[in-house]
């Protein structure tokens, strides 16, 4: 089973390639975001709760978002293994989702890192925002989550790293450079 974590900044392009892989090797995919949003959309409590996190530029609390990921995670029954797009993005998640894993006889097989520099980060999500309409990608919001990326995010690497799961990929460039780069990871893993 190849469970991946694609692992980024805001706008590094986790869910653009989340879609290349699922495409090529039929893994399931759960995008935090996405999940969210659609709770939010559907103006269920939990989407009320985390609308109020999201808008300030603030991480869901841990528990309820190993809880949500439980549930949609258990909902493939089956599979070939999935994306974690998103989640997780501190270490106490990391090792919530190690032991969620662990539960289940599962475990993650690589953790990919797509490394693009702020500046074009910066641009990437502007750029999105106006052709989406996401109202979480304004020139603010972008900055807070980045702020949060680097001082509650980017220590996953490390952690990753120790746990002999970590592959850096140049993130900046020709789509399909970047996904041979990744597919070169995923099937050696």
């Amino acid at each position: 089973m190849k469970n991946i974590v694609i692992f980024g900044a805001p706008g590094s392009g986790k869910g653009t390639q989340s879609d290349k892989l699922i495409e090529k090797y039929g893994l399931n995919h759960i995008s935090t975001g996405d999940v969210l949003r659609n709770e939010i959309a559907k103006g269920t409590e939990l989407g009320k709760t985390a609308a109020g996190y999201i808008d300030n530029g603030q991480l869901i609390p841990d528990e309820l978002m190993v809880s949500i990921l439980a549930g949609v995670y258990d909902s493939f029954g089956d599979h070939k293994g999935v994306i974690f797009d998103g989640f997780p993005r501190t270490i106490p998640q990391a090792e919530a989702l190690k032991k969620m894993l662990d539960e289940r006889g599962d475990k993650v097989a690589a953790m990919i890192e797509l490394d693009v520099p702020e500046d074009e980060l910066m641009k990437r999500l502007l750029l999105r925002g106006q052709q989406s309409g996401r109202a979480d990608d304004n020139e603010e919001t972008i900055k807070k989550r980045l702020v949060v990326y680097h001082s509650q995010t980017q220590p996953l690497i490390e952690w990753y790293k120790q746990e002999g799961l970590h592959y850096h990929i140049n993130g900046s460039g020709e789509l399909d450079r970047i996904f041979a780069d990744i597919c070169a990871v995923v099937d050696k893993i």
